[in-house]
């Protein structure tokens, strides 16, 4: 019986230390009030920009729309691209919840040729925090028509 009691109580202790290791990793202590960490969401009007055919050393532009669909203020911490080749840039201030903005893009094709696929990653308080739009084209060497 006083086995029984023991492992019971010993249950009961990895179980509260278990659900108090939990609680600590997804939430944020501010004073007495646990408040759980804000995430919301971006929705891009368009995935993927084709931008077609262009001769090699043209600069091409675009602007990905995008929503911000969740209830909290929508807020990039970055953008990156996968070439120096392109810049991306976007909202440094908070997007309120139904609010709209863009990432606008620039792609310099100096010394590139052929098909391109240029993927962009969106990092936000989103979930997941990282979002990824493409530039997608074809470079024309300049012999090319």
């Amino acid at each position: 019986m006083k086995k029984l009691i023991l492992t019971g109580m010993i249950a009961a202790a990895v179980l509260q230390a278990c659900n108090q290791a939990n609680s600590n990793n997804t939430a944020t202590t501010t004073g007495n009030t646990v408040a759980a960490p804000v995430v919301t969401t971006i929705k891009f009007e368009t995935e993927a920009h084709d931008f077609g055919k262009i001769k090699q050393g043209e600069i091409t532009k675009y602007d990905f729309k995008f929503t911000n669909t969740g209830k909290s203020p929508l807020i990039i911490a970055n953008a990156t691209a996968t070439c120096g080749c392109t810049t991306p840039t976007f909202p440094k201030k908070p997007v309120a919840p139904g609010e709209t903005g863009v990432v606008h893009v620039e792609f310099n094709s100096a010394g590139k040729m052929g098909m391109q696929d240029k993927q962009i990653t969106v990092t936000a308080n989103t979930n997941p925090a990282d979002t990824r739009v493409h530039l997608v084209g074809e470079v024309l060497t300049p012999n090319t028509k």
